[in-house]
């Protein structure tokens, strides 16, 4: 492979890269508002059943059915963590470090949105398909990159 055909590769994948990181922005936007809202439920639901003067008087289940709006957004709010929204919210970074981790070995880098920037000074010929190929094996969702993503 020339070294011109390894350059449009490299573009190719880029590209590929920068639109499913793009794409990953609204829903990554939306998580983050939702578990904003919940946290935000569960400190004032919190803060209401610690002021209550009851709780101290009845048992801790009692006081969790006195409280339905503390107890829900709480529930929820696990829920959310189980479900992985600590990962959702941080997806589009995780791709981005990952992906320095293997540019890294070519003496190239990444920015957030997964735009390559190359060091001059070391310049190291790229082959495009051993990238690939641990670029993937450090991606948790591994073939989601090469599949057709809509938001």
């Amino acid at each position: 492979m020339n070294s011109l055909e390894q350059a449009e590769d490299l573009k190719a994948f880029e590209r590929r890269l920068t639109e499913y990181v793009s794409c990953l922005q609204p829903a990554t936007g939306r998580w983050r508002i939702i578990l904003i809202v919940v946290s935000v439920c569960t400190a004032t639901g919190a803060w209401n059943w610690l002021i209550d003067p009851e709780t101290q008087k009845v048992s801790f289940f009692t006081s969790l059915w006195n409280h339905p709006f503390f107890t829900i957004s709480c529930v929820t709010l696990i829920g959310l963590f189980f479900a992985g929204i600590h990962k959702r919210v941080v997806a589009p970074s995780i791709i981005a470090a990952r992906c320095r981790t293997v540019l890294a070995e070519y003496n190239m880098s990444c920015d957030d949105v997964s735009s390559f920037m190359y060091d001059k000074k070391q310049a190291v010929e790229v082959n495009v398909c051993s990238l690939l190929i641990k670029y993937i094996s450090l991606t948790a969702c591994g073939m989601h990159i090469f599949q057709h993503h809509t938001p």
